[in-house]
């Protein structure tokens, strides 16, 4: 195959991707515009019970990469009513488990604000919110189920037009309930709630139309699904735990240190969609030529996305360094937060090629349906490297410097170790299934 055919068909996978992937946080922005006019009170509910939202969400996108590599294989086999009942039981998956979520959310929405560092009458305003926002998480989860059936046969426009009609749904209900009908914080939840609902309407649809042989519950298939999205689970958790440690760690050392931090943070998420673009084109194409049982041309697909990768990070290391002292201005105008910036900013630009090839590595082996070794991979880089000096940064002083080094540290083992589980070719297993 062609290099030019591969870049091509990357790209026209990747682009519809990366518009799904920056609809979330253009929304999450209309959001947190609509609730900071409400008052510095509500703002802050919202951002404590969003961070919760936000990490049930993130860690059930299993239901999305696991749907993906299977939906994938068996379509890239020419079994398309075999992944349409792999659709139908990541809809019953979503549903149980985001119903499960609601409940537990909703009933314990007071401790985990208290968890999350909230206090007095913000907390109880957040606890609030949780509540009923949290009745929108089975439509949430539908939709991340739906996104992963359609992505695997190769449909991304569908779900941006869904995502983006969705987000646009949202933005118009807030308005209305916030401000016209004057519901305050509660019309915020109210018209999330409702514009998930819509989206997840729309995706159970598409999942149902999947032609399958059979839709009914299929305790196999079912556990399957679960099984990988264990793997995946393990895998994110352990991202989202050494974030977690690098932000206790650094509120212990000072407030600037802490807003420098969150800069950098929030501009590695942003420039992560191109990348994790680039990886959920991985996915598919990989996926769909290991079923078909085209192991040279999934290997060969597999370089050309890394090389994109690679060029990306390339680019965004090359332009985080060229504005290390103009673009944290745009963010704060506090002296200590800037200088905190410059310091960490060199480490930043260093991670980006490194981060670049390891977002590659990772779509291609999810792809191919080797989260087991992922979920390894990823609990080492977080537990056994990052976690250490996250811990010395804490007792010797190293400050936002150390902790920088630890993100670093982890990137560089996630490259090492599923770089070598890349050359290794081990993961290049073809057919309908891993």
């Amino acid at each position: 195959m062609p290099s030019g055919s591969v870049d091509r068909e990357i790209f026209r996978l990747a682009v519809p991707a990366l518009g799904a992937l920056a609809a979330e946080p253009l929304y999450l922005l209309a959001d947190t515009a609509i609730v900071g006019h409400l008052g510095t009170r509500q703002l802050a509910a919202l951002a404590l019970a969003g961070s919760v939202l936000a990490s049930v969400v993130t860690l059930s996108n299993f239901l999305t990469y696991g749907t993906t590599a299977q939906v994938a294989r068996l379509h890239g086999a020419g079994q398309d009513k075999r992944a349409g009942e792999i659709a139908a039981q990541s809809l019953y998956l979503a549903i149980l488990i985001g119903v499960a979520a609601t409940a537990l959310t909703i009933a314990l929405a007071d401790p985990l604000m208290a968890l999350v560092g909230g206090s007095g009458d913000t907390a109880d305003l957040a606890a609030r919110y949780l509540r009923l926002s949290a009745l929108g998480l089975p439509a949430a989860l539908i939709a991340l189920a739906g996104q992963g059936y359609l992505r695997g046969v190769g449909d991304l426009k569908s779900p941006l037009v869904v995502v983006v009609a969705a987000n646009a749904f949202n933005i118009v209900l807030e308005l209305l309930f916030v401000y016209a009908f004057d519901w305050g914080l509660d019309g915020s939840a109210a018209g999330t709630v409702v514009a998930q609902a819509a989206m997840g309407v729309a995706f159970t649809i598409m999942l149902l139309k999947a032609p399958a042989l059979s839709r009914r519950p299929h305790a196999q298939q079912l556990k399957s699904l679960a099984h990988m999205g264990g793997h995946i689970i393990v895998r994110t958790g352990s991202l989202l735990l050494a974030f977690l440690v690098a932000g206790a760690v650094l509120a212990r050392e000072s407030d600037a240190a802490l807003g420098a931090h969150q800069i950098a943070f929030q501009v590695f998420i942003f420039l992560a969609l191109v990348l994790d673009a680039i990886a959920i084109a991985g996915q598919v194409l990989v996926g769909r030529m290991l079923g078909a049982g085209q192991a040279d041309r999934a290997l060969h697909a597999a370089h050309r996305m890394c090389l994109w990768s690679l060029a990306g990070g390339i680019v965004m290391a090359a332009g985080l360094l060229a504005t290390t002292h103009i673009l944290p201005n745009a963010f704060t105008s506090d002296d200590q937060v800037l200088h905190q910036a410059a310091t960490l900013w060199p480490l930043f630009a260093l991670m980006q090629p490194i981060g670049a090839l390891v977002f590659a590595l990772d779509g291609i082996l999810l792809g191919a349906g080797d989260t087991r070794y992922l979920a390894y991979a990823m609990a080492f880089s977080a537990l056994g490297v990052f976690l250490p000096i996250a811990l010395l940064t804490l007792h010797f002083d190293w400050g936002v410097t150390g902790v920088w080094w630890g993100i670093n540290a982890l990137m560089l083992a996630r490259l090492l170790t599923i770089g070598a589980r890349y050359r290794s070719r081990r993961w290049a297993v073809t057919g309908a299934t891993a």
